[in-house]
């Protein structure tokens, strides 16, 4: 169970909602995105998640945003080992379209292409671009069957599906992935854990404490063991890094960036937590960044932050996707002080996407 090492691609510009976009100085542009990823397959590491909104959540419905999959297809083509993590929302997708573009962008990446499969949120978003939003449950049933679609296109030529959501017949799909994709997908809510622990190859949580994630990787395990299914591949966690010389000026930036300041940046928290049945309550403060970063704490010097990934590494996290501000320099950051210290826990050279 090696560690792998990923950071969200940041398709928003910044990830902090009090403080202003050029003082984060992660601008939404192609070009600065293609730096940071370029920059992070450079310095080792081993995934990007490529988050995908139409609306700017983190600095407001009014602030850019790139399309995810654009992104992907031109990020596949400038780097040459990092896996990208893209996620898609069966609501605003075709599967039969969605099948097509993840295998294009495969051939382009050379099978690093992967998917996280998200079931959506925000209503009004959905609305501004006529997605399909329909009561929580069935969204997880619409991922379910958008799943099974896309995999049989992947695997079957002609391929003929009648379901509750979708209708093909005798469709053709070429090329095939070269490496089947894994779908990663996340949720908390027991109709999402049902589904998920029936469709997906790898999980993925907000940010926890070590005990909530714990517990989540347990449940999800029996879950996929009273499903009748092969254990997870992989179980993933999203987080918000601060690495600083000492545990002082870390707790210094945190304070800083949870100062909580009301506008645009909060227009979606209302919506987020109660459309998407939540297990662990979100407060102003956590939502000062995204996917509840700041509770897995690693805030603090190498030494505190490494020993933390350890710990959550020992409970079955096998893969941390880490935010972080300004972006570019602190991964950098964290790749030159914390992948040192997590050497015995890395394998090196290449794992591919599909493995």
């Amino acid at each position: 169970m090696s560690l792998r090492l990923g950071l969200w691609a940041p398709t928003f510009g910044g990830w902090l909602r009090n403080i202003p976009a050029e003082e984060e100085r992660t601008p939404a542009t192609f070009a600065h995105l293609a730096e940071v990823i370029t920059t992070a397959e450079r310095v080792g590491y081993d995934l990007t998640l490529i988050p995908e909104l139409n609306l700017n959540d983190l600095r407001g419905p009014r602030g850019p945003v790139l399309d995810a999959w654009t992104a992907a297809a031109g990020l596949a083509a400038v780097t040459s080992r990092i896996e990208l993590l893209t996620a898609v929302r069966p609501g605003f997708h075709h599967p039969a379209q969605a099948a097509k573009k993840a295998a294009t962008i495969d051939d382009i990446s050379g099978g690093r292409f992967t998917l996280n499969v998200v079931s959506a949120w925000w209503e009004s978003e959905a609305k501004q671009y006529g997605g399909i939003f329909t009561a929580h449950d069935e969204r997880y049933a619409r991922t379910e069957e958008w799943v099974e679609v896309v995999r049989g296109l992947w695997q079957e030529t002609p391929y003929s599906h009648e379901g509750r959501f979708y209708q093909l017949q005798d469709t053709h799909l070429e090329p095939k992935p070269q490496v089947k994709p894994l779908i990663y997908a996340g949720g908390e809510s027991p109709a999402g854990r049902a589904a998920i622990s029936r469709f997906a190859d790898a999980y993925l949580t907000h940010g926890g404490t070590l005990e909530e994630v714990s517990a989540k990787v347990q449940d999800m395990r029996q879950r996929r063991e009273e499903a009748g299914l092969e254990p997870f591949q992989r179980f993933g966690m999203a987080a918000y890094v601060i690495v600083r010389d000492t545990e002082a000026e870390a707790q210094a930036e945190l304070e800083r960036i949870t100062d909580v300041r009301s506008g645009d940046a909060y227009a979606s928290y209302q919506e987020f937590v109660t459309k998407s049945k939540l297990d662990t309550a979100v407060d102003l403060k956590d939502y000062s960044v995204s996917n509840r970063g700041l509770r897995p704490n690693l805030i603090g010097t190498p030494e505190q932050v490494a020993e933390r990934i350890a710990a959550y590494h020992e409970a079955g996290v096998e893969v941390l996707l880490l935010q972080s501000s300004p972006q570019l320099e602190e991964l950098q950051r964290f790749a030159s002080q914390v992948f040192p210290l997590l050497e015995s826990l890395r394998v090196p050279g290449v794992v591919p996407a599909g493995a």
